[in-house]
C-alpha cells in the first residue's frame, strides 16, 4: 500500500505536457501544476495569438500570467527523487522513430493520438482534449495521425486544401481556386470526396458481386469435383461387375466346352472300347475254329477225315471299323477353330468398342459450362479428327480418303450386309462418338449435302431414317443457293454467306449445336439450344441425280 501511495504520489508531480517529473515547478491561477520551461514554451506559442490558456483545462488566462516558482512542490519532488523511483511516464507513450509526434508537445514529444484536418495539426491524447470537450472545435474533422499529414496544406499559399479542380484532378485551397485555377471546375474537396465514395460504392458493390458469384463458382466446382469422384468410382465398380462378368461369361463357356469335350470323349472311347471287345470276341472265336480245322486237316485216314470232317458252319457277320478314307481323322480340331474363331470375332469387337470408349473417357468435362468460342483459334483448340463407319454407309456412297469422304455413286457399292447400314437415304455416321466439345468442319460440292449429328439409334430406313426428318437427328441442308436446318421434321429457313464449307461446333454437356459458314470469315447461320440425351455422331448425307452425285469430306480445318 505504502509503495502504490507513492506511486500515486510521483503521477501526481508529473508535468501533464511533458509527463516527466516537474523541473522548476509553477502553478498557474487555475490551480494546474507545470514545469516553468514548459508552460513558457506554451505560452510562447500562444502569443502569436494574444490568448493564453491551461493546457489541461482550456481556462483563459488573461493577460499572461507571471510565473512564480512552487517551493512546497519542488520540495515534494526532490524527496520523490530521493527514493530512487523512475519517472512515472513511461518510454511507449513518447514518438519514436515513425511514430507520428504532437505538434503542441514541447522538450520530448509525445505520440500523436488524432490529427485535426481544419488545425493541420496533430495531437496527443493530453492535447486533444479541448477537441472533445469545447463545442468550438465540434465541427473539426479527426483522423488518425500519419507522417504524410502535412501534404493537406498548399506550399504556395500555406492554406488547407479544401477545394477540389476537377478540370487538373488535383485538390487546391481556396487561393488557389481564385488564382491559377480561376473558371474550372472546382468543387469542395468534401463534395468531391462523397461523389466518389459513391462511384466506389457502385465499384465495390459489382466487386462484391462478383466475389459472391465467383464463391458460388468455386461450391459449384467443389460440388462438381466430388460429384466427379462419386461418378469415376461408381463406374470403376460398374466397370469391374462388367469386365468380371465378361470373363465369368469366358470362364463359363470355357467350362462348357471342356466338360462338352470330355463327354463327347468318354462317349467316343466308350464306343471304340465296346467295339474293340467285341471285335476281340470275334477273333478269339475265329482263333478257335481255326485251331480245330487245323487238327482236322493233320488226319491221314480218309475215313477218319470224312467222319470227323463236320459240315462247315457259315461264319458270323464279321464287325468292321467306319471308314476313315484316305485322311486322317479330325476329332476335336474343328472344335478348336471354332473356338479361335469366336475370339477373332470377341476381339474384333472389344477393339472397335474400345475405340469408343476411350474417346468417351478422353471426353469426360469437369469444368463449369465455358463461353462458346468466338475467334477461329479458339475453335481449333477443339477440334479432333473424325471417320466414318463403313458399316453405316448406304450402298449408294463411296467412302474414300481413310474413310474421310462419301461420295454419291450410281453404281451402288458391294458392301456386306450390317443392321447399322442405312437402306433407303444416301447417308453416313462417323465410327466416333461425340460428347464434352468438338469443332469439325465440311468440305462439299455437287448438288447438295447434309451436314448432320444423330444419335446411334436413329432409325436406318424408311422416310424416318434421313437426318432432321425426326427427333433423334439436327441437320442443315446445304445447297447453291440457300441453307434449311431441319430437326423431327420441321424446316427452318435459314440465311447466310454461300460457302462449300461448313463448321459445326457442339458442346455436348451444354446443349449446344452451331453452324457455320466458312470462308475469309466465320459466319454464324444456325444455333440450336437443346438437351442431348445420348452420345452425338457426325453425319453426312449427299444428293444424287441422273448420274450426278454429291460427295461430302470430313477435312482438316484450315488455320
Amino acid at each position: 500500500m505504502a509503495q502504490r501511495g507513492i506511486q500515486m504520489d510521483q503521477e501526481k508531480l508529473c508535468c501533464s505536457i511533458c509527463l516527466d517529473l516537474l523541473k522548476d515547478p509553477v502553478t498557474i491561477p487555475c490551480g494546474h501544476s507545470y514545469c516553468m520551461s514548459c508552460i513558457k514554451s506554451h505560452w510562447d506559442v500562444e502569443d502569436q495569438k494574444k490568448i493564453h490558456s491551461c493546457p489541461q483545462c482550456r481556462q483563459l488566462l488573461i493577460p499572461r500570467p507571471a510565473l512564480v516558482k512552487n517551493t512546497m512542490l519542488a520540495d515534494l519532488v526532490e524527496e520523490l527523487k530521493k527514493t530512487g523511483l523512475q519517472p512515472a511516464a513511461a518510454d511507449h507513450y513518447y514518438a519514436g522513430a515513425g511514430d507520428v509526434a504532437c505538434d503542441f508537445c514541447t522538450g520530448r514529444k509525445l505520440k500523436a493520438l488524432k490529427s485535426c484536418l481544419q488545425c493541420v495539426v496533430s495531437y496527443c491524447e493530453q492535447h486533444l482534449q479541448p477537441h472533445y470537450e469545447s463545442p468550438a472545435f465540434g465541427k473539426h474533422k479527426l483522423v488518425d495521425p500519419s507522417e504524410t499529414f502535412q501534404e493537406n496544406v498548399c506550399t504556395r499559399h500555406n492554406e488547407v486544401m479544401k477545394m477540389f479542380c476537377r478540370t487538373d484532378q488535383k485538390c487546391i485551397c481556396y487561393l488557389c481556386s481564385l488564382e491559377e485555377h480561376k473558371g474550372h471546375d472546382t468543387v469542395s474537396a468534401a463534395a468531391e470526396q462523397t461523389e466518389r465514395q459513391k462511384e466506389l460504392g457502385v465499384r465495390r458493390q459489382k466487386i462484391q458481386q462478383r466475389i459472391q458469384d465467383k464463391e458460388k463458382d468455386v461450391k459449384l466446382l467443389q460440388k462438381e469435383v466430388e460429384t466427379v469422384i462419386h461418378s469415376a468410382n461408381e463406374t470403376v465398380r460398374n466397370s469391374e461387375q462388367i469386365f468380371t462378368g465378361l470373363v465369368y461369361l469366358i470362364e463359363n463357356k470355357s467350362s462348357e466346352v471342356k466338360q462338352q469335350i470330355r463327354f463327347q470323349q468318354e462317349t467316343e472311347v466308350s464306343r471304340a472300347k465296346e467295339l474293340q471287345m467285341k471285335l476281340e470276341q470275334e477273333i478269339s472265336e475265329l482263333r478257335r475254329k481255326d485251331t480245330e480245322l487245323e487238327k482236322l486237316s493233320l488226319y491221314e485216314d480218309n475215313t477218319q477225315f470224312l467222319r470227323k470232317y463236320p459240315p462247315l458252319p457259315c461264319l458270323s457277320e464279321s464287325t468292321d471299323l467306319p471308314s476313315s478314307g484316305t485322311s486322317p481323322p479330325r476329332y476335336f480340331e474343328d472344335v478348336t477353330a471354332a473356338v479361335s474363331e469366336a475370339i477373332d470375332k470377341l476381339q474384333d469387337v472389344l477393339i472397335k468398342e474400345w475405340i469408343n470408349i476411350s474417346h468417351t473417357l478422353t471426353n469426360v468435362d469437369v469444368l463449369l459450362p465455358q463461353a462458346e468460342p468466338k475467334t477461329r483459334d479458339e475453335f481449333l483448340k477443339y477440334s479432333h479428327k473424325i471417320t466414318l463407319d463403313p458399316n453405316t454407309a448406304n450402298q449408294q456412297l463411296q467412302l474414300s480418303e481413310g474413310n474421310r469422304k462419301a461420295k454419291n455413286k450410281r453404281k451402288k457399292q458391294s458392301y456386306s450386309s450390317h443392321p447399322d447400314r442405312f437402306i433407303n437415304r444416301s447417308q453416313v455416321l462417323s465410327q466416333e462418338s461425340l460428347t464434352g466439345r468438338h469443332y469439325w468442319e465440311v468440305e462439299w460440292s455437287g448438288l447438295g449435302v447434309h451436314v448432320a449429328v444423330a444419335y446411334k439409334d436413329i432409325s436406318r430406313k424408311g422416310d424416318k431414317s434421313q437426318f432432321g426428318n425426326n427427333d433423334k437427328s439436327w441437320a442443315l441442308d446445304c445447297s447453291d443457293d440457300n441453307y434449311e436446318f431441319s430437326h423431327d421434321g420441321i424446316c427452318t429457313s435459314v440465311s447466310g454467306p454461300e460457302s462449300s464449307r461448313v463448321g459445326v461446333y457442339l458442346d455436348h454437356r451444354a446443349g449446344v449445336l452451331c453452324f457455320y459458314s466458312i470462308s475469309e470469315t466465320m459466319t454464324l447461320l444456325h444455333r440450336v439450344q437443346t438437351t442431348f440425351t445420348q452420345p452425338l455422331y457426325a453425319g453426312l448425307r449427299t444428293y444424287g441425280f441422273l448420274g450426278f452425285g454429291s460427295s461430302a469430306e470430313l477435312c482438316e480445318p484450315k488455320d
